[in-house]
């Protein structure tokens, strides 16, 4: 493959009918240009200029050549020009992947994010599945997970931590009585395990105690919002994230069920390929996501559920 230089510097010189004229163009010494021009046609084993004292004259194949070295250019200078633009400002399409549970955030403080770069478009995957950055072309991902991700690949940036709670409707809870720690397998439940019809619930005692609870849930749904409003309408018990859990027990249309257990603390990180060469909106989003999102999840807790979830719950 040639040397863009070379092929820029010929074109130069047959541009501006002359080495001299060239050189005084491009402010690059006459002797360098030669030399390019001479490299170029041993490599190429051709004579494209034929030279002087007085004249230069281009060959014929000279001249065909020119002319494709003109298109090839200025197919570069269009391309860069594509990149400088993408640079300039955030714009263009972001690609964001998300669990589904932090959807509520997420569509909480997105509306700011398209107000303040109205120019980025954003293409998002809600899914509770890992997703691979590169084969899947995602630039930013959204993750929960009990230990940060160690891939050498990924740059980490930490949001905060998260935790899961067990609930239940105040009807449901009348029903059933006492629940103990011993009874709750056998209990009616709600869970994430969309795949089988069984479940194991992994839980964490405020003295440090742990305990798997076997169970059969009603419903398997990796939706936390179905899982919220069957727990509101007295389906079952549902261990449901805390910014959830916070705003069933404030309003009472859920109530707290063995609160001195939950899940063991996940933390809620973003991943991405690279620190160096971002995109200004890959950039623009992830510093949106780091100052907002924790602030989102803490705000969660204070949105009421919707009136109809109220009205089920009385």
């Amino acid at each position: 493959m040639q040397d863009l230089n070379d092929l820029a510097l010929f074109a130069a010189v047959v541009k501006h009918k002359g080495f001299s004229a060239a050189s005084r163009a491009l402010s690059i010494p006459k002797s360098k240009l030669s030399k390019h021009v001479a490299r170029l046609e041993q490599q190429l084993d051709v004579r494209l200029l034929e030279r002087s004292t007085r004249k230069l004259r281009v060959t014929e194949i000279g001249q065909a050549f020119y002319e494709r070295c003109e298109t090839i250019l200025s197919g570069v200078e269009a391309a860069e020009a594509v990149v400088a633009a993408a640079r300039s400002g955030p714009s263009g399409i972001v690609r964001l992947a998300s669990p589904i549970g932090f959807t509520p955030m997420l569509a909480h403080i997105l509306p700011d994010f398209h107000r303040r770069y109205p120019e980025v478009r954003l293409l998002i995957t809600t899914t509770n599945r890992r997703v691979d950055l590169v084969e899947e072309r995602i630039d930013i991902a959204l993750r929960a997970r009990d230990q940060l991700d160690t891939d050498n690949h990924l740059i980490v940036r930490k949001l905060g931590q998260a935790r899961q709670f067990l609930a239940a409707s105040p009807a449901l809870m009348a029903r059933l009585g006492n629940v103990t720690i011993d009874t709750l397998g056998k209990m009616p439940t709600l869970s994430m395990n969309e795949q089988h019809g069984s479940d194991t619930w992994q839980l964490l005692h405020t003295d440090g105690m742990k305990r798997e609870i076997a169970h059969q849930p009603i419903i398997g749904c990796s939706d936390f919002a179905i899982l919220e409003r069957a727990a509101i309408e007295g389906v079952g018990i549902a261990l449901l994230p805390d910014h959830l859990c916070g705003r069933g027990f404030r309003t009472g249309v859920l109530l707290p069920v063995l609160p001195e257990w939950s899940s063991n603390d996940a933390i809620v990180h973003l991943v991405f390929t690279s620190r160096h060469g971002l995109l200004p909106g890959v950039r623009a989003l992830i510093d949106f996501l780091v100052e907002n999102l924790p602030r989102a999840m803490s705000r969660c807790t204070e949105i009421d559920p919707a009136p109809a979830m109220l009205a089920a719950a009385e």
